[in-house]
């Protein structure tokens, strides 16, 4: 089955939703994710590239954070391995007529082992499972070239350089911008894998 064929989701129905793909599982923050979260997170090289966690990051950041998930319209997960192992997290927030926006990040230990991309695209799927999704759109510090290929492998295109503020450097850098249409996703068909596995828990 192909990710066009799958059953479609609606993502504002009253549910939490969790995401599975071949080698990872996307679901919601739990209060017992902190001291994990934490850990990966306290990592400079990780701060400098987003635009809202702090450095130094400790437990009672990842708490907050936690807590905040919890409101507003947003869809916020954290990346597990199929073994429960926590290696990350990402979103998507929804953002009116420009598209909603896709952001992840992953531990240092994980990374170029394409579990950005998997995480990536499992987001991707889920969001067009909306009908009322026509794009995308997604950022990557002009610095980062790991999370550029990234957003380019998912079938964004890039469309600009804007100045973002980054939190932990208290300065603005700038990011590439990207934007994925519908269109462009449908025609893919298929990311090369199994399709994204959408179920819901109470």
């Amino acid at each position: 089955m192909s990710i066009l064929e799958r059953p479609r989701v609606d993502p504002t129905e009253s549910c939490i939703h969790v995401l599975e793909t071949d080698r990872l599982v996307l679901r919601a923050p739990r209060l017992g994710d902190a001291k994990a979260i934490a850990t990966l997170a306290d990592d400079r090289r990780i701060a400098e590239n987003t635009l809202r966690i702090p450095h130094p990051y400790g437990p009672g950041d990842a708490a907050d954070w936690i807590a905040a998930t919890a409101a507003g319209d947003d869809e916020t997960f954290v990346i597990t391995l199929r073994n429960g192992l926590l290696i990350g997290a990402c979103d998507l927030r929804r953002r009116g007529p420009e598209g909603s926006e896709i952001g992840y990040w992953l531990g240092a230990p994980y990374w170029g082992k394409g579990f950005a991309t998997e995480a990536a695209r499992a987001l991707v799927d889920h969001a067009f499972a909306d009908p009322d999704c026509d794009a995308l759109v997604a950022g990557a510090r002009i610095s980062n070239p790991a999370s550029r290929r990234v957003l380019e492998k998912c079938g964004f295109q890039w469309t600009g350089v804007v100045l973002h503020r980054i939190r932990a450097i208290s300065s603005s850098a700038p990011f590439d911008r990207f934007r994925l249409d519908r269109g462009i996703w449908t025609a893919l068909k298929d990311w090369g894998r199994t399709e994204t596995r959408v179920r819901c828990v109470a």
